[in-house]
């Protein structure tokens, strides 16, 4: 035998119960993010790379980043992101639009990582963004979503938390600090290391790689030890006000060690994640000022943020949240097929089911009763249903309920309102 061609490193496989999780989590996406009136959108998975490089910074553009040549000679990239793309369509009708704008996403997107637990270099994405407020009240609003996201998934406060901060709160500590402007950059990644290494580790990292003193090293300890903080923040204490009033606090917490990444980040700034640390970031995001103009357009506030497919279904199988049985994964019925003479028949009859919206399958040919009720019981069918030539001279059809076992038989016009009692599906008829 032939050696069998490996999938790309990094992608996955969706087998039909990997493929039924995804569908359930888009739905479950969408439930949550109309329930708050957002509108679904989709951007190109190509763009110029030259729209990342406005705003991602070089480690996602050069080193991160599907990056080709189309044959015009133009540098292409598979999309690593949505925030630029979403940004070019707002400034390419910016004055055409109604604000603010409530959109989200779910697609796929790729970077080129190191494969490892809950990530990989293709992998699906929901995005969420509300454009063109400026308001502390706007940015709980993205937080209440993803508390409810959660509350709706089955994940209890005490299994998952968001943490938030924000980087107008940040900047003034590090003022008072007397850190110069140009340092900020690489502070801010010092100080998103903190509660990724031991605290003797990060304190000799901060004195050999930064070169701080034991002042500014005492001081950066005292902030991130600081939970009351946020209190000195009127945005913050907005935002927490707001997020009481809206019942989902229990989900939140002020964390003065959470910085986020990216460089566009201009206010709050939050991050989920599971209480036990076992895996990276459930989602990210936060209040930003500079995108659209970043592309061309206008200056216009934003807050938005981003949750991975990867990361969200093994915290959801580590809490024991995700469903027994999918909607729509398996085949609701079963028509078998008798001999050749009743094979019209039968087809009719399944097309007739599916008329009235039942999920339906025959098995195309004739064959013994027996090897076709196997055949439903492997497929997990929840009925078959027999029409063979008794039945169909009589108008009747017989009905196992592969659930319960009973097995009936009655006239053919009563097989949907049966069909939806039995399987609680209601009649499209």
């Amino acid at each position: 035998m032939s050696q069998i061609i490996q999938s790309v490193k990094g992608t996955r496989d969706f087998y039909p119960e990997e493929m039924a999780v995804r569908s359930w989590l888009y739905e479950l996406i969408r439930h949550v993010s109309t329930l708050f009136g957002y509108q679904e959108y989709e951007a190109p998975f190509l763009e110029y790379l030259d729209l990342y490089a406005a705003k991602s910074g070089d480690e996602l553009v050069r080193e991160q980043s599907f990056v080709f040549q189309d044959r015009s000679g133009e540098w292409i990239t598979l999309r690593p992101e949505l925030t630029p793309s979403l940004a070019r369509m707002v400034a390419q009708k910016q004055r055409q639009l109604v604000y603010p704008l409530r959109w989200w996403s779910f697609g796929p997107f790729w970077r080129y990582e190191r494969p490892q637990k809950g990530r990989t270099r293709e992998f699906f994405q929901w995005n969420i963004d509300l454009i063109g407020q400026d308001l502390p009240e706007a940015d709980a609003e993205l937080v209440s979503i993803a508390a409810t996201f959660f509350r709706t998934l089955g994940l209890k406060p005490s299994q998952v938390q968001i943490e938030v901060n924000n980087r107008r709160l940040l900047d003034n500590q590090l003022d008072q600090l007397n850190f110069p402007k140009e340092d900020r950059g690489s502070i801010l990644r010092l100080i998103d290391r903190r509660e990724k290494m031991p605290s003797s580790d990060w304190e000799k990292y901060a004195q050999e790689d930064y070169q701080l003193t034991n002042h500014q090293i005492d001081g950066l300890l005292a902030m991130l030890s600081n939970l009351d903080l946020w209190q000195e923040s009127n945005e913050l204490v907005r935002f927490f006000d707001a997020l009481n009033a809206s019942g989902v606090s229990e989900y939140i917490r002020y964390s003065p060690a959470i910085v986020r990444g990216l460089d566009y980040y201009t206010g709050t700034v939050f991050e989920a994640r599971d209480r036990d640390g076992e895996f990276r970031a459930i989602l990210g995001g936060g209040h930003y000022d500079n995108l659209v103009a970043d592309v061309g357009g206008d200056p216009l506030p934003g807050v938005g943020f981003a949750m991975g497919d990867v990361v969200i279904s093994l915290v959801a199988k580590k809490f024991g949240c995700l469903p027994q049985k999918f909607i729509n994964q398996k085949p609701t019925v079963l028509v078998t097929i008798f001999d050749e003479s009743t094979l019209a028949d039968s087809l009719q009859l399944a097309a007739d089911l599916r008329q009235a919206g039942f999920a339906t399958l025959t098995t195309n040919e004739p064959s013994k009763l027996a090897k076709q009720f196997k055949f439903a019981d492997r497929v997990q069918a929840a009925a078959v249903i027999v029409l063979g030539p008794a039945e169909i001279e009589a108008g009747q059809v017989t009905v196992k309920d592969l659930t319960s076992g009973e097995q009936v038989t009655f006239p053919r016009t009563d097989l949907v309102p049966y069909l939806s009692k039995i399987l609680a599906t209601p009649s499209a008829s």
